[in-house]
């Protein structure tokens, strides 16, 4: 008994498996990392309602520092799999950063992230944006807004400082695109300069997400891209103003996976069908009913051991709503998608635009052809895996054949879905980058702190 007690002491949950499932498991006690964000849900949700148990495992959720340590737990194999950011397995797979083959077969949610800036910097961008009938700031508010905000402070000798959670996070492209859509330059990458910030009119640093409105109040930073809840949490707060959602950026951009190293599941087949039958099934639950569960969820969200932000906070988000400047609370049904549209498919085409935008920005410092990403994305992305999953749950009686995509070759059809309209066709990477104004082109590189052919 004490050393039961000990154990729950020292790790968020663990639970014993109510009963097998039908897979014969080569690993049931399973320990799986996360960051405290509401896109960790289907983790959340998966344990809470019991997905594990009848799959027949024995999980542990804890909570990580960030998301460096998060992946090298993973590599380590101190955590069997992790939420992570959709860039850190097709980084870690390409040997940028830490290098190890890190595969997902389940695509966690779409959408959830958001854009914030300080209260003076948001006042100055005002100036620079119509309004409705109401006097309510238009959205989708671009950063051609921001650009002569930057340019004063830049005059006056002050470095435009703006946070993002990690060089490979989807936070970081969302950022970047914004800016550049907006013909502000974010800066570059190189293999002798990883700050990312060469020829940067604004300058890009990591803060780990909780940190966020903390380091915003301090000044240290004038505004961040971050998931939630502490985009709002800066509007609760009063001390900034979220600005545009990433859904505004991209309609329903795909955002956080599920990682495993690639030796896991090769020596785990059955086990990562379990644990992405059980993933799937929490993420029906989250938006089944027209999200009737998210109040739930919320609950569930705030508790300490998760995401331990208030209910309110949580919910502002999380229920269908976004609260850009307080008061102005917005209709945003999609702001946060753990199913619908195929949100948990790991789609190629996904995996891709990451690569594109490690490509723009340099962090991929040479130029490939467009056969190099689809085998890049096919090394990391699994959707063999999921559909088998997803199969299974369907003769199960628990998931509807409807509910996944029936005949796809794993790249979505082209979309301008973006705040600049430029179109993404997965399939053709080097042409989508040489449509876009700002970033690196063909064979372009970064030579000191110039961009070179």
């Amino acid at each position: 008994m004490t050393r039961y007690l000990a154990i729950i002491a020292t790790t968020t949950m663990l639970t014993a498996p109510a009963f097998a499932g039908t897979l014969d498991l080569e690993k049931d006690e399973l320990k799986f990392g996360f960051i405290k964000l509401t896109d960790m849900a289907p983790l959340a949700v998966a344990y809470e309602k019991g997905y594990f148990e009848d799959e027949g495992l024995f999980v542990t959720l804890e909570p990580q520092a960030n998301w460096k340590v998060l992946l090298d737990r993973v590599i380590d194999g101190e955590l069997d799999g992790a939420h992570m950011l959709a860039g850190q397995p097709l980084a870690a797979t390409i040997g940028y950063g830490t290098e190890a083959h890190i595969v997902t077969p389940f695509s966690m949610d779409l959408n959830g992230n958001g854009i914030t800036v300080s209260n003076a910097v948001w006042a100055e961008m005002k100036k620079n944006i119509p309004v409705d009938a109401e006097g309510k700031p238009v959205h989708p508010i671009s950063a051609a807004a921001l650009k002569p905000v930057v340019a004063e402070y830049r005059s006056e000798g002050k470095p435009f400082n703006m946070g993002m959670v990690f060089p490979v996070s989807t936070h970081n492209y969302e950022l970047r695109y914004w800016l550049a859509a907006g013909g502000i330059e974010p800066g570059y990458y190189s293999p002798a300069d990883t700050s990312g910030q060469i020829a940067g009119e604004v300058l890009l640093s990591v803060t780990p997400p909780p940190q966020m409105p903390a380091t915003l109040e301090a000044g240290t930073i004038y505004g961040y891209c971050v998931g939630e809840p502490w985009n709002q949490q800066a509007v609760i707060k009063g001390i900034g103003v979220p600005v545009i959602t990433d859904y505004e950026i991209w309609k329903n951009n795909p955002e956080k996976v599920f990682g495993l190293t690639e030796t896991f599941i090769d020596q785990n087949p059955n086990t990562t069908l379990a644990i992405t039958k059980a993933l799937i099934r929490a993420a029906i639950w989250l938006d089944e009913n027209d999200n009737a569960n998210r109040e739930e969820a919320v609950e569930i969200l705030s508790r300490p051991e998760y995401v331990g932000a208030d209910k309110a906070v949580i919910a502002n988000s999380m229920t269908g709503t976004f609260e850009y400047e307080k008061g102005d609370k917005r209709e945003v049904p999609d702001f946060n998608v753990f199913f619908r549209h195929f949100a948990t498919y790991p789609y190629y085409s996904d995996a891709v635009w990451y690569l594109t935008q490690m490509r723009r920005w340099g962090q991929i410092p040479e130029a490939h052809p467009d056969s190099w990403y689809d085998e890049v994305a096919k090394s990391v992305y699994k959707p063999e895996i999921y559909m088998k999953a997803a199969q299974m749950l369907i003769e199960e009686g628990k998931a509807k054949a409807e509910d996944f995509p029936e005949g796809t070759d794993g790249y979505k059809a082209p979309t301008a879905d973006f705040i600049d309209g430029v179109e993404y066709n997965g399939k053709t990477p080097n042409a989508y980058i040489d449509s876009l104004k700002i970033g690196l082109k063909g064979n372009q590189k970064i030579v000191g702190n110039k961009i070179e052919e």
